[in-house]
């Protein structure tokens, strides 16, 4: 009598959690086919997964921003994975050049190799970013960096800048100078517009590079940039102008030291 109590016991449980599976299903299948509004908010803003090391993504933007283009290296590990980067390396570009030349100079890859995230980025009216009539001024281009880094995460980057993009780099050093790890000027444009005493309240540690052939703005930004109080200096012999062009490898070597002393 007991054993057949028992089973009818069992039984009726088993008979009560298929009816509670069944009511529940719908529920069930419902929440794990549909992401939450949190989920569905980020899967609309967010770029799909990053298959390589070297990509390209057109960034979000405010109302009356120009719409700017990047292309991102992530630093990854032996078996393809990403890893937690040392430092972020934003990299400007020359008026003859695009994101492009560091990806094909082989700059981003070599920073994503050696730990470091790198965002190279199409400067208004290059590459393609079309251009813009919101970056006539020193504070409208301050800007446009500060909303490119702030839409991408960026925080505390050491910002590679040669030649024509001094015109964006130099104002955002005088101004947010505090936002940045580092400051790599290539024989940028743009440095005989402050004083000595502007330069000397920057304590942004700085990496001045420059070829040795290049006695125009080479040596010209040198002599303004030598101004800073935490600045050494990378003098490539035998390069021009765009003497990471000239001297890669030199140029590449340089970068690495001065951002492996960087804390």
């Amino acid at each position: 009598m007991n054993f057949l109590r028992h089973r009818l016991v069992v039984l009726g449980m088993v008979l009560l959690a298929t009816l509670l599976l069944y009511l529940l299903l719908p529920a069930i299948r419902q929440g794990s086919m549909e992401p939450s509004l949190n989920a569905q908010r980020l899967l609309a803003t967010s770029p799909p997964p990053l298959p390589n090391v070297n990509v390209s993504v057109r960034t979000g933007q405010l109302p009356g921003d120009p719409p700017l283009f990047f292309r991102e290296a992530l630093p990854i590990d032996r078996a393809g994975r990403q890893i937690l980067p040392r430092l972020q390396v934003v990299l400007l570009h020359g008026q003859a050049f695009t994101s492009k030349t560091w990806e094909e100079l082989g700059t981003m890859a070599l920073l994503a190799t050696n730990g470091y995230q790198a965002l190279a980025m199409d400067l208004p009216g290059y590459g393609n970013s079309p251009e813009s009539e919101a970056v006539k001024t020193d504070q409208s281009r301050v800007d446009l960096l500060s909303r490119f880094m702030e839409s991408l995460g960026v925080r505390a980057p050491v910002l590679v800048s040669p030649s024509m993009s001094g015109h964006y780099s130099i104002p955002f050093l005088m101004k947010n100078s505090a936002q940045l790890r580092g400051f790599v000027p290539i024989a940028p444009v743009g440095t005989r517009s402050y004083t000595p005493q502007q330069y000397q309240n920057i304590q942004t540690p700085t990496l001045i590079a420059f070829g040795a052939l290049d006695t125009n703005l080479g040596a010209q930004s040198h002599k303004n940039l030598a101004q800073l109080p935490h600045h050494t200096v990378l003098k490539l012999d035998g390069a021009r102008h765009a003497c990471y062009m000239d001297k890669p490898g030199a140029f590449h070597q340089g970068l690495l030291n001065f951002l492996g002393k960087l804390k």
